[in-house]
């Protein structure tokens, strides 16, 4: 059976008669996809597209029964016989030896190192495009693909060939590869071969091509390393890289591309999307599953399995995406050594250059990153600043691409042109293009169409692209500025819906284009369209009219949801370009839209892309009076900048533009959980005096309120600003009512999204504050309980822990917090939720000094006071620097103790956090004890200490100074 032309089949040797055309693409199909199944809907929608006719699948079905019957004239009724097999809902064809050529073809190419001979016996089997003369329906790109790989077989052929000496052995299977692609320029180069050019086709970069080359041999020997592409647009970075990693391609090296897109129109994470879904690809079935329903499949959408679940506010989201990717690049580069490109880094969004430098960190043996990066363009300082860390890790290399010289201008002007200019000329395209090879190139296409030497040299690239441009007629065009405001890569599909035009005509109308050069199929993908280059997509882009785009853009957007009504997969484009539509798109639907792209963003960790979005949407309901649609805006605004920085970081015009939205439109119970939400951001803040007010605003609307949950926020703010003011006996009593009403279980989840948080902030507090009232067995067994609810959670593990480890400080039991911080950082080792996740970091030190086993506790105790609670000012600053000083005093640094002391007592005055003021009192008199103070001194101090806490019914801290007095009056 012959597939690699027009179908034809033999049975002992004789030419068989396959039937009418719609019965020869059923077998074609099914020969293109030899030893795999295709499903029947499949076969219908590739014969009849979107035309298929009621009885489509008793079509098919019957022209399988009559090809078995044609294969095999002998076979009974019903039987399957030796070639058409049934599998599922679709058809296989049995792919034995010598069946199919197309069978044939792959063994002799995808040997691991083919031989000339293999390739020549391979192109030999071709007669014409696969499939040729069943090609012009929706089949098409199926038999499409089977070229690609035709062509691709005979560029390498041709370089083998020429590399030892016998090119005019693939020569007819390249002239055949040039009839059926035309426009192929790897195939056209390949048939009028360069005698001056070195080896490996480069002009120039000798010296950075070796560089590279250097850096994947130690990867090949099981290092790793780094390396950075850099210059000007159009210097060839691409084009260098391409080289050397089809080398290593050819070398049993994985290679995967991400490439950035220039614009908002790009989704977040978008080089890493496709980088780290071809990376999973390579790895076994089960591996890749498991990988997608973890953190992985928030970043690559697949089919395979569920999207995972929402993420939790405030939580290390992206670090734990982070360090998966980091997994599956050790785990890929440990079955084959792996080189990962990521180009055009110059237009990576926020999220996708932190996960660059954390990767480039962090690679694993057998791995090499490069980076691609424009100079001389505007960039974020976050490139910058990935730049320069990158730039200290160990094997990285920067490799700057500088001009061309004039005698590599001038090989460049010959190859594209194939006749050697005067010195002249190449002088003057040489000082007009500075030597920059795209440029110089576009010029040479200019002589190439039959310009005289003297003829003008166009001023940039911009006019160069233009003067190309100008002999294309209006439907070009026009199909050329889509195509641009798309993207460097487009769907044929996309661009003819938007073109309001079919496939077929899409293409015939681009010919000319692709003809010139300006754009042809995409690499490894016939179904779309790509720019030769990003300056071509740019010099269409800058020129197309004003007035033109937001319609195009508009129609951009409406072609992408019809593809995909409510998809994930391009939510993102989807906003771009509704929002780029400006007044000519529906408001409402561009805020929906753009909501949509911010939860998209959101799932993917890039929380900057989230936020943009999200006030993008904020801004544009707020123009339009949509009130409804920008408190959805805003409440999803509010998650997001939760994620980065937590409650402390949320700003307060965000909460209260939402609760005054919530309130007008009388749902008082979400403008609560917003005015409660700036309470907490404020408390957690030590903002106490502002804290107070809002607390009070919750109380009397929880005094007032029917609503159940309203009352909850009321007494859980009141029993939070009383402990942070030191009256610990209030606390306890508004905590407690919190609590009972929260167990209750008259609150459904679906009612407050927010519940599980506010049992989880209840319990806690009410352990804490339990603990401060002189209950330490109460305290203890509310711990324990909430310990054991978590389970394994580390959201829940992580909260429980924050509380527990404070009460364990306060009561001066260093066994109990080691254990509490213990459990917690590991359960949560990189600390994923930062602010809730630095108390038991805080705790562990404390009780690895007071029991002595780290002589420098103390110092890292102060260090991570210092860097986790003082800038930003977080909550109980003052209770960790009291248990420093006692940590310092158990050491024996009495000085520093009091240094400690006089910061705590600082801290208290300036911010009115007092919750913890009996506490420093007594450490104080202790303080003038161990100085060996006046027993009369000491026991006034101590005594102080005992009433204040005592009449604030902070009975813990009354209970700890009756011993110290008691200590004093033994004189010990």
């Amino acid at each position: 059976m012959q597939i690699l032309g027009p179908l034809r089949v033999w049975r002992d040797g004789v030419e068989v008669d396959t039937g009418p055309r719609q019965q020869q693409c059923v077998l074609a199909l099914l020969a293109a996809r030899a030893g795999h199944p295709v499903g029947v809907d499949e076969l219908v929608d590739l014969l009849w597209g979107t035309d298929r006719p009621a009885s489509a699948l008793n079509i098919v079905h019957k022209y399988v029964g009559t090809l078995r019957r044609l294969l095999e004239p002998g076979l009974a009724t019903r039987s399957t016989g030796s070639y058409l097999h049934r599998r599922g809902n679709g058809y296989v064809l049995a792919a034995g030896d010598g069946l199919v050529d197309l069978v044939a073809f792959r063994a002799l190419v995808e040997r691991p190192a083919p031989a000339l001979g293999d390739y020549v016996e391979a192109l030999s089997l071709w007669r014409g495009p696969a499939g040729e003369g069943l090609r012009d329906g929706p089949a098409t790109p199926v038999f499409a693909a089977l070229d690609d790989e035709f062509a691709g077989a005979a560029v390498a052929a041709a370089g083998l060939a020429a590399r030892l000496g016998e090119s005019e052995r693939v020569l007819s299977a390249l002239r055949l590869a040039a009839r059926m692609a035309p426009h192929n320029e790897a195939i056209r180069a390949a048939l009028t071969p360069e005698p001056a050019a070195p080896a490996d086709g480069l002009i120039g970069r000798l010296q950075e091509a070796a560089e590279l080359r250097r850096m994947l041999e130690s990867a090949l020997a099981g290092g790793s390393a780094l390396a950075l592409v850099e210059g000007e647009a159009g210097v060839g970075k691409t084009r260098l890289i391409e080289e050397v990693a089809a080398e290593a391609g050819r070398r049993g090296a994985l290679v995967v591309w991400g490439r950035c897109a220039e614009g908002d129109g790009a989704p977040s994470m978008w080089p890493w999307e496709q980088a780290v879904a071809a990376t999973l690809r390579s790895l076994p079935e089960v591996e890749r599953r498991r990988r997608l329903g973890g953190d992985l499949g928030r970043l690559v959408t697949s089919d395979e399995v569920d999207v995972p679940a929402p993420l939790e506010p405030d939580s290390g989201a992206r670090f734990r995406l982070f360090e998966g990717v980091a997994e599956v690049v050790a785990q890929a580069a440990a079955r084959q050594p792996l080189v990962m490109v990521i180009d055009d880094l110059q237009w990576a969004d926020i999220a996708s250059l932190h996960l660059f430098g954390h990767l480039a960190a962090r690679l694993p043996a057998r791995a090499v990153l490069v980076g691609a990066v424009r100079t001389h363009s505007a960039s974020h300082p976050e490139l910058t600043r990935m730049l320069a860390q990158a730039s200290r890790l160990p094997g990285h290399r920067r490799l700057p691409l500088g001009p061309l010289g004039p005698a590599e201008v001038g090989e460049l002007v010959r190859r594209e042109t194939g006749f050697t200019p005067s010195s002249a000329v190449i002088g003057r395209i040489h000082a007009r293009t500075a030597g920059n090879p795209f440029f110089a190139r576009e010029l040479a296409r200019l002589l190439r169409a039959g310009e005289a030497e003297g003829a003008g040299v166009p001023a940039t690239v911009r006019d160069a692209v233009q003067d190309r441009m100008a002999g294309l007629d209006d439907h070009a065009r026009r199909l050329l500025r889509i195509a641009a405001l798309v993207g460097r890569e487009v769907d044929l599909d996309l661009l003819a819906r938007v073109a309001d035009v079919d496939v077929r005509t899409c293409l015939a109308r681009l010919e000319p284009a692709e003809a010139l050069g300006l754009l042809g199929p995409a690499p490894g993908n016939p179904y779309s369209l790509y720019f030769a280059h990003d300056l071509v997509r740019e010099s269409i882009t800058v020129v197309t009219p004003a007035g033109q785009l937001p319609g195009l853009h508009l129609r951009v957007a409406d072609a992408l949801e019809r593809a995909d009504p409510g998809g994930d997969s391009v939510a993102e484009r989807v906003a771009h370009h509704m929002w780029a539509a400006g007044p000519l798109a529906d408001p409402a639907r561009t805020t929906r839209a753009l909501v949509r792209a911010g939860r998209r963003a959101m799932t993917k960790s890039a929380f900057e892309a989230a936020e943009r979005q999200l006030r993008e949407a904020v801004r544009v309901a707020r123009s339009a009076g949509l009130a409804e649609l920008e408190l959805s805006a805003l409440s999803q605004l509010t998650l997001v900048l939760g994620m980065q920085a937590g409650y402390v970081g949320a700003p307060l015009d965000v909460l209260e533009r939402s609760e005054q939205l919530a309130r007008g439109l009388g749902r008082d119970r979400e403008a609560t959980s917003f005015l409660f939400t700036r309470f907490t951001g404020l408390s957690q803040g030590v903002r106490v005096e502002e804290s107070g007010r809002l607390a009070q605003q919750l109380r009397e609307q929880g005094e007032t309120s029917a609503d159940y949950v309203v009352r909850i926020y009321g007494w859980l703010a009141g029993g939070m600003h009383e402990w942070e003011t030191g009256r610990i006996g209030r606390a306890f009593r508004f905590l407690e009512r919190a609590a009972a009403a929260l167990a209750d279980d008259l609150i459904r989840r679906e009612d407050l999204p927010l519940l599980r948080d506010l049992k989880l902030v209840c319990t806690g507090m009410l352990g804490l504050m339990t603990m401060l009232y002189g209950d330490v067995t109460r305290a203890r067994k509310l711990f324990d309980t909430m310990e054991a609810d978590a389970g394994d959670d580390r959201y829940a593990v992580t909260f429980w822990a924050s509380f527990a480890v404070i009460a364990a400080a306060v009561a001066g039991d260093p066994g109990w917090a080691s254990r509490c911080a213990e459990r917690s950082i590991a359960v949560d080792p990189e600390r994923s939720f930062l602010f809730l996740g630095t108390y038991p970091r805080l705790a562990r030190w404390w009780a690895l000094g007071m029991t002595s086993r780290r002589p420098d506790a103390a110092g890292k105790l102060d260090q991570l006071i210092t860097d986790s609670l003082l800038d930003p000012p977080r909550s109980s600053m003052t209770t960790w620097y009291a248990a420093l000083a006692e940590l310092l005093m158990a050491g024996g640094q009495v000085e520093k103790a009091a240094g400690a002391l006089d910061r705590a007592e600082r801290a208290v005055k300036t911010y009115g956090e007092r919750h913890s003021e009996g506490m420093i009192l007594l450490l104080r008199a202790r303080l003038l004890h161990v100085r060996g103070e006046p027993a009369a001194v000491v026991r006034a101090a101590a005594e102080r200490a005992r009433d204040l806490s005592a009449e604030r019914e902070a009975h813990l801290f009354a209970q700890r100074a009756e011993s110290l007095l008691t200590e004093i009056g033994s004189g010990r």
